[in-house]
C-alpha cells in the first residue's frame, strides 16, 4: 500500500501519515527527514543534495526522486510506506510516477486532509513554543496548566514566526500555487480521497482507515 498524504501546511498530514504507518505496520517516509538521515550518513547523494542546500538552492526534483527511491528500495518498505512532504509540485509526481513505473509499481492511494485556509490561520496561530525545552502548546486544544509558562521546564512560550498569521498565510499561497494542482493530478489518475480535516484528529483518522480499509 504505497499512500501519499496532502494537504496544506498545518492540515495535520503528518500527524495521519504517523498514525496511519504505525496502524499497517508501514514506514512513514519524511522527505525532510531522508534529506537529514543521508547528509548525516554522508552518502553520495546526501553531498550532492548538500551542495544544492549550502547554496541556498532547491534540490532538482530528479535527485530528490533518487534519493526517496533509495529510501522505499529498502526492506521495511516492501510492504507500502506514507510519503508526507512529497511530491510538491506536478513534475515532482510525474518523475516519480515515471520512476515507479518502471520498478513496476505505482501510487495506490493520494490521501487529501482537507482544511480551510481561515482554520489553518487560527489552528497555527493558537500554537505556542518553548523557548528551552521545545515543547509545544495550543491556546485552545492543548492549553499548558499556567498560561504563557512551559509545563515541563517553566521557561517562556512563545509564538513562533512560522506560525504567525502573515507567514502562515504565505505559505498558503505558495501551497496553493504549487501543491493544489496535485489534486487534480491524482483525481484524473482516479486515486484522489479527501478527508474532513477540520474535525477532530481521531474523526479523521477513522475516515482515513474506512478509505484504505
Amino acid at each position: 500500500m504505497k499512500i501519499i498524504m496532502l494537504g496544506a501546511p498545518g492540515a495535520g498530514k503528518g500527524t495521519q501519515a504517523k498514525m496511519i504507518a504505525e496502524k499497517y505496520s508501514i514506514p512513514h517516509v519524511s522527505t525532510g527527514d531522508i534529506f537529514r538521515a543521508n547528509i548525516k550518513n554522508g552518502t553520495e547523494l546526501g553531498m550532492e543534495a548538500k551542495r544544492y542546500m549550502d547554496e541556498g538552492q532547491l534540490v532538482p526534483d530528479e535527485l530528490t526522486v533518487k534519493i526517496l527511491l533509495d529510501r522505499v528500495a529498502q526492506d521495511d518498505c516492501k510492504n507500502g510506506y506514507v510519503l508526507d512532504g512529497f511530491p510538491r509540485t506536478i513534475p515532482q509526481a510525474q518523475v516519480l510516477d515515471e520512476a515507479l513505473t518502471k520498478l513496476g509499481e505505482s501510487v495506490d492511494y493520494a490521501i487529501d486532509v482537507n482544511v480551510p485556509d481561515e482554520n489553518i490561520v487560527k489552528r497555527m496561530g493558537g500554537r505556542r513554543a518553548c523557548v528551552t525545552c521545545g515543547a509545544t502548546y495550543h491556546i485552545e486544544h492543548v492549553p499548558p496548566k499556567k498560561e504563557g509558562v512551559c509545563d515541563k521546564c517553566g521557561s517562556e512560550l512563545i509564538l513562533r514566526d512560522d506560525d504567525k498569521p502573515e507567514t502562515v498565510k504565505k505559505r498558503l499561497s505558495v501551497y496553493h500555487a504549487q501543491t493544489q494542482p496535485l489534486i487534480e493530478y491524482y483525481t484524473n489518475k482516479g486515486i484522489l480521497k479527501t478527508v474532513d480535516g477540520t474535525v477532530d484528529m481521531m474523526d479523521v483518522f477513522a475516515s482515513i482507515v474506512e478509505i484504505l480499509g
